[in-house]
């Protein structure tokens, strides 16, 4: 592969049954600086005071690149959430999931072309007012919303929600698993968002047993060096591994995959 500098970071979701107190969150973040990697995705560990998980990141030398947080919240504390992103010294986040699914709020959210467009409006509105506070607002999306909806010519949710919303306060972090278990292809959707995808979720995929799962970053079959060159190209910041399931310690997973994109010339 071709060598290609970037910012690499580790995604918390990958390790969160090691963040359910703050002293866990602190020995998780000493691990992850001990692996290599030299920023964070703060995402399913415990609640903590903003000050309070600044320092540990400090402490550890690690950078906060980017938060999931609850949709939810987005559309009520968008002055809350600036504040705290600013004492983490973080510009980015994103919701994980749209609402009414993976246990969301209990307001649902219809997986209709409605619902998706209702979404896009609304993740607009406080994309605006992020933009206002110095945060950046996107929206990582997993594999449902890649159903196709014939009442609007087949579009697909996460189409509805790229074309619908404002592109210049809505981006997108693209989960390059989920684009690819929906039956589409991460590259073709990261070059759909050229300009719109700051955060890049790595995520490979392989079959075992006729099962699609989870896998360390070269150790399943995604096209890499066309998704690499694709998120150069479109002009991504953070290039962020993730693994929501694990066959052996996340840690080690984590690993693996920082030794493997390190071997391939990211840094």
């Amino acid at each position: 592969m071709p060598s290609t500098p970037t910012v690499l970071a580790a995604q918390g979701y990958t390790v969160r049954n090691f963040g359910k107190t703050p002293a866990d969150v602190a020995a998780t973040c000493h691990k992850i600086k001990a692996i290599g990697y030299d920023a964070v995705q703060v995402s399913g560990w415990c609640q903590m005071d903003a000050k309070e998980l600044a320092k540990v990141l400090a402490n550890e030398g690690l950078i906060c690149c980017a938060t999931h947080l609850d949709y939810a919240r987005l559309l009520k504390e968008p002055e809350k959430i600036a504040e705290e992103h600013h004492i983490l010294g973080c510009q980015h986040t994103a919701p994980g999931a749209m609402p009414g699914v993976f246990g969301g709020p209990s307001v649902e959210y219809p997986q209709s072309a409605e619902g998706y467009a209702r979404v896009a409006r609304e993740m607009s509105e406080v994309g605006r007012k992020f933009a206002t506070l110095g945060l950046t607002l996107s929206y990582h999306n997993h594999r449902f919303e890649f159903e196709k909806f014939p009442a609007v010519g087949g579009r697909r949710g996460i189409d509805i929600l790229m074309e619908d919303s404002d592109a210049k306060v809505v981006n997108f972090e693209l989960d390059t698993f989920w684009v690819q278990a929906g039956g589409a292809d991460p590259v073709a959707y990261i070059k759909k968002c050229s300009g719109r995808v700051p955060l890049l979720h790595l995520k490979d995929l392989t079959i075992r047993k006729d099962q699609q799962i989870m896998a360390e970053i070269g150790e399943g079959n995604l096209n890499w060096p066309g998704i690499l060159a694709a998120a150069k190209a479109a002009g991504t910041q953070w290039y962020i591994v993730e693994q929501d399931h694990c066959e052996r310690d996340p840690f080690e997973s984590l690993a693996i995959s920082l030794k493997n994109l390190k071997s391939w010339g990211l840094k």
